[in-house]
């Protein structure tokens, strides 16, 4: 059996230029990187704008398990079978992060023959769009501890700093240092953290501006710190936009790349959705919309944390109303959530089909909250047997969501035909009604309560005195009217990773919040959500090398 790097490599890529072309796309409305990869210009979307959009469909999983969904692989999958089916299609996903690559997660490119490629490219260092992200992060960093450094004009209260600094790396030992040892000239002595680059306030910034203009307004209401009289000190005080902006410049444009069967791929974007919003950029999806009939696009992690950031965060800072919504599970994974060990997967087990199958049914429960369409579809393994499809099929029928099996991993766009035609069923058939889980005019706890309940399936909230203080400090500044952004393990539709199928009877712990004023929403740290993950005991990165002429191996 082939690794996806090795499927990925032995492919004949078409020049960036024609995948472009194929969405009227002229080369100089692109900025190329090379052969095989592009930036959409300013110009392209100044000729593109007033066009009708496309159809919009979310591809999202249960909740992720050690067995795998391959919710990107669907995606890639989706789209190259629309294709197929002589629809005008194209895909938009998010930048892989470094972090997982080198850590246990993997790359983001998909998977077997439904991946986009560049696929070495794109899992390490792409356009560089991360690198600037995590440049402009530093560089407020600097300013901001040169200004105490240098006086302190603005009376900033080094013991309420919130701003980090970022690395795009799983490096555990950064989440707690100390900065400003040695001589006086070396800055002021005080604690500081890192977070992952995609944790980044710069990153959601990035992904929800809708231009230079918007980019700009959103870097100046970073708030970076807290000055002696317990006021917010922001970035535009700084004097940080304009320099941050000029690293961001080129970082703004979408890229576009292609998938093993040439259906174009806007990829852009990349944060987390256990920690941030977990969506590509909204100039992304847009752009994508108005280059096709059909854009499908994909939320991280489970509908619990992707998709549910995707409709109550993004859709609504937006304007975006997702068509359908499709819903990825595997046998496998459910029979995981049943109570099957890892080594038993392959066996069948209808009894532990049953018992595990309550995890999709809660989300497919979540995503008809939204009035969405839903079309549940299961990524076939071998090891899966006919009375396990079947079981599942009939579930999901039974509960007005239409299914198909995928084999894309396997076979391609071919494999996902029976999926495409349920999607394109569903969006000729059935109307989208979308709507927010929650209005804007209700309080910080309400909405945090509503989403504890509604898609955690949670009896309540726990608030720590810190989480309480932080709530009612945000609400005071006057940011009681944003989104909440949940961060959760992905693991669990708890706050408690051990707690799998469809917990009950639980409480959700939040233990500190804090707003993005710049990206506009209130990120609520629940459980022991790290912001700065860690690398396992035998990091992917063991397993990565280069040759003699060049060719990487060990990505995946």
């Amino acid at each position: 059996m082939k690794s996806d790097i090795e499927i990925a490599q032995e492919v004949k890529m078409a020049p960036i230029k024609e995948v472009a072309a194929s969405y009227g796309i002229e080369e100089d409305e692109l900025e190329l990187y090379g052969k095989y990869k592009a930036k959409l210009s300013d110009e392209l979307w100044n000729q593109v704008k007033d066009k009708p959009d496309g159809k919009l469909v979310l591809v999202t999983a249960i909740n992720p398990t050690p067995a795998g969904e391959g919710k990107t692989t669907i995606t890639v999958g989706l789209g190259q079978a629309l294709a197929k089916l002589n629809r005008k299609a194209i895909i938009a996903l998010r930048e892989p992060s470094l972090g997982p690559c080198f850590g246990i997660k993997g790359g983001a490119a998909g998977g077997g023959y439904s991946q986009v490629v560049p696929m070495e490219d794109l899992n390490l260092h792409f356009t560089g769009d991360f690198h600037a992200i995590t440049s402009a992060n530093n560089l407020l960093a600097a300013l901001l501890d040169n200004h105490i450094q240098q006086g302190n004009e603005l009376g900033i209260d080094t013991r309420q700093i919130l701003w980090k600094r970022c690395v795009d790396m799983n490096d555990r030992v950064l989440r707690n240092v100390v900065v400003g040892l040695g001589a006086k000239a070396d800055g002021v002595v005080r604690e500081d953290h890192f977070v992952i680059t995609v944790a980044s306030e710069i990153m959601a910034i990035l992904c929800l501006a809708n231009d230079m203009k918007d980019l700009k307004e959103r870097l100046g209401r970073i708030i970076v710190a807290y000055n002696y009289a317990g006021e917010p000190v922001t970035a535009s005080q700084l004097h940080a936009v304009g320099a941050m902006a000029a690293l961001l410049k080129d970082a703004l444009k979408p890229n576009l790349i292609q998938t093993l069967e040439h259906t174009g791929a806007i990829v852009h974007g990349g944060p987390f959705a256990n920690i941030a919003h977990g969506c590509n950029s909204v100039r992304a999806t847009k752009t994508a919309l108005k280059l096709a009939d059909v854009v499908v696009t994909e939320a991280g992690f489970g509908a619990d944390l992707g998709a549910e950031k995707f409709l109550d965060i993004k859709c609504r800072k937006a304007g975006l109303k997702p068509d359908a919504i499709v819903l990825v599970a595997t046998v496998r994974a459910l029979k995981y959530n049943g109570g099957v060990p890892k080594d038993q997967l392959k066996e069948e087990n209808l009894e532990a089909l049953k018992k595990g199958i309550v995890n999709l049914e809660k989300h497919i429960e979540n995503m008809q909250k939204y009035k969405v369409p839903v079309v549940v579809t299961l990524n076939s393994f071998v090891s899966d047997t006919e009375a396990e499809h079947e079981f599942v099929k009939n579930f999901c029928e039974s509960r007005g969501c239409e299914f198909a099996l995928a084999e894309v991993w396997e076979k391609g766009g071919e494999g996902g035909r029976e999926l495409a035609q349920k999607v394109l069923k569903t969006l000729e058939e059935k109307e989208s009604r979308y709507v927010p889980l929650y209005p804007d005019e209700m309080s910080l706890k309400d909405k945090i309560g509503t989403i504890a309940r509604e898609i955690y399936g949670a009896n309540g909230v726990v608030y720590s005195p810190a989480a309480s203080r932080a709530l009612k400090k945000i609400e005071d500044m006057g940011f009681a009217d944003l989104p909440v952004c949940m961060a959760k393990t992905q693991y669990s539709l708890s706050d408690d990773q051990t707690k799998l199928g469809r917990p009950e009877n639980f409480e959700i712990n939040v233990r500190d919040a804090y707003v993005c004023a710049g990206a506009g929403f209130v990120v609520v740290l629940t459980g022991a959500i790290m912001t700065m993950p860690g690398l396992p005991k035998k990091p992917a990165a063991d397993n990565i090398d280069v040759d003699d002429n060049g060719v990487i191996t060990g990505l995946f």
